[in-house]
């Protein structure tokens, strides 16, 4: 089951690379084959499962292989459905690989026009039009794209099968999108960042012009003016999605590469200008935790070199406490300690800082702190 719920962290960003690459971009056929054994041992494992379902009647008391009967291994629907999308990536990527043949034939038991008619049945009944929004149905967009793209007989009649959900996925989350008052910013699957870089994908493949325009202008509206995203303040505890890389990997998606790189200098500014890619080492956490890495941890928070705060909580430059009685602000002699000052001046934390900085020389401004831009829509 753990091992399940990771697969769209691990996999996710397998999603930015061709099918067709190759070098090193290229997943190797062991590592597929690792990736392709997690997938296949639990597509069509139905326990243990943890449903998200409304019932509107005795009769809904039923077992998930009859609720959703494409999409009931792997725990939860939305792990069974990426499930499916990983193996049709492999199987798609390595054709001749020992893994191919039974990725072919999970897929193939799955995207049954039975099984599908049964989905578009339990996502249409009452008190559901909310069921696995956005995270669920962007996946299943993205299955729908894998298969659409694969050049494959069988992959050509699935995403046939597979159709009617994909449309209903579509309508779902498109009657959602324009009421959407704010962006979803935390790191689980309600996040919308991840989710529509998906279904903008889908829409894009799909040739659906329309809501690819509408979502695009969503994503500028809800999106467009973020500046400093908190990125120090990453991993939260419950975090499998970065919120900060998924919004820049969405913006990319819908700004020309000008637009995108003077946006993200101001959402990112402490992204190091070399080309390092250190700060996007993953934190491992013990297996036992349901969501086991993070991609992004800066080397230390990041404070502000300009402003070193005192051990009264304030900012040099705030006015000092009065002679008053009973005025309780930081008193004249309140000092910043002497610890953090070291710290400031040049120790491991500003050698930290003047590596992430912009010009490398130390004179960012400091923790990047949640704009009133990102606190509102646009």
């Amino acid at each position: 089951m753990v091992r399940a719920l990771a697969l769209p962290l691990l996999l996710s960003l397998s999603l930015a690379v061709p099918a067709d690459a190759a070098g090193p971009d290229r997943l190797d056929e062991a590592a597929a084959g690792r990736f392709a054994r997690l997938a296949l041992d639990c597509v069509h494992r139905e326990y243990p499962n943890k449903i998200a379902h409304v019932m509107n009647a005795d009769a809904d008391a039923k077992p998930p292989r009859e609720l959703t009967p494409a999409f009931y291994g792997c725990f939860d629907w939305h792990s069974s459905v990426h499930g499916h999308w990983l193996l049709a990536r492999l199987a798609r990527l390595h054709p001749a690989a020992p893994f191919a043949a039974e990725a072919r034939a999970a897929l193939a038991k799955s995207l049954t026009e039975a099984n599908v008619a049964g989905e578009v049945a339990y996502l249409s009944a009452p008190g559901r039009v909310g069921f696995e929004r956005p995270y669920g149905l962007a996946w299943l967009l993205a299955l729908a794209t894998e298969l659409r793209e694969w050049d494959d007989p069988e992959a050509r009649a699935w995403s046939k099968s597979l159709a009617p959900l994909e449309a209903k996925s579509a309508e779902m989350l498109f009657a959602w999108v324009p009421k959407l008052a704010y962006p979803i910013r935390e790191g689980e699957h309600p996040q919308t960042a991840f989710a529509f870089g998906l279904v903008l994908d889908w829409a894009r493949g799909a040739g659906e012009s329309a809501k690819l325009e509408l979502l695009a202008r969503r994503v500028v509206e809800l999106y467009g003016k973020d500046e400093g995203c908190p990125i120090g303040y990453e991993p939260s505890g419950q975090d499998f999605l970065s919120p900060c890389i998924a919004e820049a990997d969405l913006m990319r998606r819908v700004l020309p590469p000008g637009r995108f790189a003077a946006w993200l200098s101001k959402f990112l500014p402490e992204l190091p200008k070399n080309g390092s890619t250190k700060w996007l080492v993953p934190r491992r956490r013990h297996r036992s935790h349901r969501r086991q890495a993070h991609p992004p941890r800066w080397p230390q928070p990041l404070p502000r070199l300009d402003a070193p705060r005192d051990r009264c909580g304030t900012a040099e430059g705030r006015r000092p406490r009065s002679d008053a009685p009973g005025d309780r602000r930081c008193p004249r002699e309140c000092k910043p300690p002497e610890r953090r000052l070291r710290a400031l001046r040049g120790e491991p934390l500003a050698r930290d800082l003047r590596r992430l900085s912009p010009d490398g020389q130390g004179t960012s401004a400091g923790a990047p702190a949640l704009s009133r831009a990102s606190r509102r829509p646009g």
